[in-house]
């Protein structure tokens, strides 16, 4: 969840990144800090997985300052995690990243209101302030209320957007009837902050049908092309999928891997074993494959947000099965 930076230079297709020349060595390129989030990863490094299949992986955290898509395209990892709102947008501007995984089946995407509000369904949303995610974040709930027909240029009869950091503070300090929560993050910071589920009424996006897929796996097109990183990959998911599965099987011990590997120390362990117990969820049902029906409601929503979509057309060549189908022979 950050600022999509794309350079004219990736537009003009420079600074396109080359793999790692070592046929066995792979950098993955996380999406934000080291979290449960993640675990799957982190599981497999540490469980020996990526070892069994004779790769040295290396995983690098991200932050507000790093963007995935160039550190892609600069050489800095071979692989990167990213929504796909925001590998769309780097597509479409240039950057021929294509998704090669989806581990992540179910969206953790939603809204936190105040019950006392009196929010109650969708269309009460009209004449209340909700905070919003912005830096490609924004479209699915722009598309949202655009399905249902509210203005988001507030008003009585719309909705007033709070441009909304990465935190729950708006809510906590009543700047913001709603907010925009994770189900694995946020929404548990607000109940660490003293307030009780009753007072709260949440809409997950899935349940409201603009969910957008999150947490996939990308590569550059370019790359792909090279049947030695092809197998590179292949093996890398494979790998990283059994450590999604111990994960999921073992939330508790997924979540210690995960603080042994947090070189802040900033996670502790009740958030972390109750945000793998969330990510479980979402990675329930899926065996790293892109569900095509997921991809286009993915794609739909995009191209639904209003006067100033994500993507102006439907992409081409932004997915492929070829790395799940041979992980999962």
């Amino acid at each position: 969840m950050k600022k999509l930076m794309i350079s004219a230079a990736f537009a003009a297709g420079l600074g396109t990144a080359a793999y790692a020349d070592d046929a066995n060595s792979v950098t993955l390129q996380l999406q934000w800090v080291t979290q449960a989030q993640f675990a799957g990863y982190y599981v497999a490094l540490d469980k020996g997985f990526y070892e069994e299949e004779g790769l040295d992986v290396t995983i690098l955290p991200g932050g507000p300052d790093i963007a995935p898509p160039q550190v892609l395209a600069g050489g800095g990892a071979d692989v990167m995690l990213n929504w796909m709102p925001s590998a769309l947008a780097a597509r479409e501007k240039g950057l021929p990243v294509v998704n090669i995984a989806q581990p992540f089946k179910t969206s953790g995407l939603m809204l936190t209101c105040w019950k006392d509000t009196g929010i109650t369904s969708v269309e009460d949303f009209k004449g209340k302030t909700i905070g919003v995610w912005f830096f490609g974040n924004e479209y699915p709930f722009l598309s949202w209320m655009s399905q249902a027909g509210i203005s988001t240029d507030g008003g009585e009869d719309g909705v007033t957007v709070l441009k909304q950091g990465f935190n729950v503070d708006p809510l906590l300090q009543r700047q913001a009837d709603c907010i925009s929560t994770m189900t694995y993050n946020e929404y548990g910071q607000v109940l660490d902050a003293g307030v009780s589920p009753d007072e709260l009424v949440t809409f997950k996006y899935e349940d409201q049908g603009v969910a957008t897929l999150e947490d996939g796996i990308y590569a550059l097109e370019e790359n792909l092309s090279d049947p030695v990183f092809q197998d590179k990959m292949v093996r890398f998911v494979r790998a990283s999928m059994k450590g999604w599965e111990y994960a999921g099987a073992n939330p508790e011990e997924a979540a210690g891997i995960v603080l042994d590997n947090d070189e802040t120390g900033a996670q502790t362990e009740s958030h972390q074993v109750r945000m793998m117990g969330e990510i479980a969820k979402l990675i329930e049902g899926s065996d790293g494959s892109l569900d095509v029906a997921d991809y286009e409601r993915t794609v739909a929503t995009l191209l639904a947000g209003g006067s100033d979509p994500v993507i102006s057309k439907a992409p081409e060549g932004a997915w492929t099965s070829a790395i799940t189908d041979a992980a999962l022979k």
